[in-house]
């Protein structure tokens, strides 16, 4: 193998971390993973050469690189600050790489307290879907020096199609936090305006005649329309939860920022009203139908 790296560690096997995992053990790296109390992919991970243990010590101690990919800041912290964590175990040298979608300022904190022991810390934050996770073909946006980039840049590339060098520390995070809720707003948007149509008499099967093939059309519009029109659950797989989670971590980072943000605040409080609906396992798409049926209506295709 041309790179330095051989020994991997991967805490958070869920939807996107499986096939991460997956790819990197198959293209040729040693990998350890932590239990997870979904046996499933755990066991899928042992049975292609992954070996699994039962703590972030273990992990550490087994690993020159240690990938994250857990719901959120939160997570990470306890992961690298909690006892017998990251901080406490990694060996100086070590690099840990955080692929989830995190709260720059809490990166940033981290970041700072993993040097002072000799650790660096990367956001290396993920773009497309679980399918695409299985296919080695996501996107990633990284923030981390030239060099380290250099050095995790072979382990990246068995799980990516697309990475991005995008800065240095933290600017991962920044950027996927504007990417999301560029594609949040695109959800909520929808949600409104298939609303509005059926209202008005137009179903969405007419709706998606016009706009699929138009400008307006792109990727991420036609996963959400596999669940709009087909009642495909699976099309896109992340939860409204997370998506208000995402925004409001952007609504914090324009707080600092200091910008006017009413169009981000519109879409957060979309889905804070999905989620307090109870609603907020379903995934993306799904916010077409809370919106539909707090408008006295529904999306569903007529039998």
């Amino acid at each position: 193998m041309s790179n330095a790296i051989n020994k991997v560690g991967f805490i958070g096997l869920g939807f996107m971390g499986h096939g991460i995992a997956k790819n990197i053990v198959e293209k040729g790296f040693s990998l350890t993973v932590m239990a997870h109390r979904n046996r499933a992919p755990v066991e899928d991970m042992i049975s292609r050469g992954a070996t699994e243990v039962e703590t972030v010590k273990e992990v550490a101690a087994d690993s020159e690189i240690v990938f994250l990919c857990v719901t959120g800041s939160k997570e990470v912290e306890a992961i690298i600050r909690g006892e017998n964590g990251l901080k406490e175990s990694l060996k100086p040298g070590s690099i840990v790489i955080d692929t989830s979608t995190s709260d720059p300022n809490s990166t940033l904190a981290l970041a700072d307290e993993l040097e002072a022991v000799g650790v660096t810390l990367v956001d290396a934050p993920l773009g497309r879907s679980p399918k695409e996770a299985w296919e080695g073909k996501l996107d990633t946006m990284v923030g981390c020096d030239e060099q380290t980039f250099a050095r995790i840049k072979p382990v990246l590339e068995t799980w990516a199609g697309r990475i991005v060098h995008i800065g240095t520390i933290g600017d991962g995070h920044k950027m996927k936090l504007i990417n999301n809720f560029i594609s949040l707003g695109y959800g909520a948007l929808y949600a409104e305006a298939l609303t509005l149509a059926e209202k008005v008499g137009i179903e969405p099967a007419r709706f998606d005649s016009v706009i699929r093939g138009s400008r307006m059309d792109c990727q991420f519009y036609q996963t959400y329309m596999q669940y709009v029109l087909e009642r495909d659950r699976d099309a896109h797989k992340f939860t409204l939860r997370n998506g208000l989670k995402d925004m409001r971590y952007l609504d914090a980072m324009a707080t600092q920022a200091g910008i006017a943000n009413p169009l981000s605040n519109a879409v957060k409080n979309s889905y804070a009203l999905a989620v307090n609906t109870g609603r907020g396992e379903d995934y993306i798409p799904m916010i077409s139908d809370v919106i539909a049926e707090l408008n006295d209506t529904s999306l569903e295709p007529a039998e």
